[in-house]
């Protein structure tokens, strides 16, 4: 089963959010889902600085609105939001929390033996932030050499793969539809689009703002604060609307849950 609506077929959607979440369910309820499903979704964000206006939140939020979206579509699993990542080069702003790339090698690494060793086989992440990327796959990588060397049941089955819900190829084309260059590659519109949507209190934040520094190499906490003095990467935020963050909502949980589907139905 899935933690879908009583005698749906496999893969069909939830009759609610709260009916895919991890910390809602109970440990027999988790046996009896793994009888016939393998797959669970982790969303992975960051808190960090997004700008002048935007929410130091916005990676986290974003990412678990998008994995709950596509768990409620697809029936599968959805654990806690993992809320801190890679952002050491925010540092230089208040409220960014990292954690160094060893640090979250080891608790992705860890999150995933733990479900692994449950009977969970095909482990989604659904990222927020682009500082997250190169270190997943790694603790994707030191999670399979793990999982066979300490004889995990079926470690030879175990299966990651991360999905960077901004990086689908429909919500970019629509990001740039909409914004064109003024995207940028850091506090975008997109993004914060999608918080607002999520959360409408965060609009009273909005305000035009002066044009923002273009994107440039990425260095030390220092180096992005001297580069980037607020926050922006050549993006204009104030482009963003709520209406804008649906669909972004929908194109990225379309595109993911068909991306899901296809990973769960992959030969071992």
């Amino acid at each position: 089963m899935t933690f879908s609506a009583p005698n749906s077929p496999p893969g069909a959607p939830a009759p609610s959010a709260e009916a895919i979440r991890l910390q809602l369910r109970s440990w027999p309820e988790v046996e009896a889902y793994l009888q016939t499903c393998k797959g669970v979704i982790v969303p992975l964000g960051s808190t960090e600085q997004h700008g002048p206006t935007g929410a130091i939140g916005t990676d986290a939020l974003t990412a678990e609105a998008v994995a709950l979206e596509v768990g409620r579509r697809t029936g599968v699993v959805v654990t806690p939001a993992q809320a801190f990542g890679m952002a050491e080069h925010h540092l230089g702003f208040a409220g960014t929390v990292s954690l160094q790339p060893s640090t979250l090698l080891a608790v992705l690494h860890d999150v995933v033996l733990s479900l692994a060793g449950h009977g969970f086989e095909r482990i989604f992440v659904i990222n927020g932030h682009g500082g997250n990327i190169a270190t997943t796959k790694a603790a994707f990588a030191q999670a399979y050499a793990t999982a066979a060397a300490r004889g995990l049941p079926h470690a030879d089955r175990l299966r990651c793969k991360l999905a960077n819900w901004f990086m689908a190829a429909p919500v970019m084309r629509e990001a740039r539809s909409l914004y064109g260059d003024r995207e940028g590659h850091h506090a975008t519109p997109s993004e914060i689009a999608l918080t607002l949507h999520l959360e409408p209190s965060l609009q009273a934040k909005q305000r035009p703002l002066p044009e923002a520094a273009p994107a440039g190499p990425i260095h030390g906490p220092d180096d992005f604060r001297r580069r980037h003095p607020d926050g922006r990467m050549g993006s204009d935020p104030y482009l963003a609307q709520a209406n804008h963050g649906a669909r972004f909502l929908d194109l990225a949980a379309t595109a993911l849950s068909s991306d899901l589907e296809a990973f769960l139905a992959e030969a071992p």
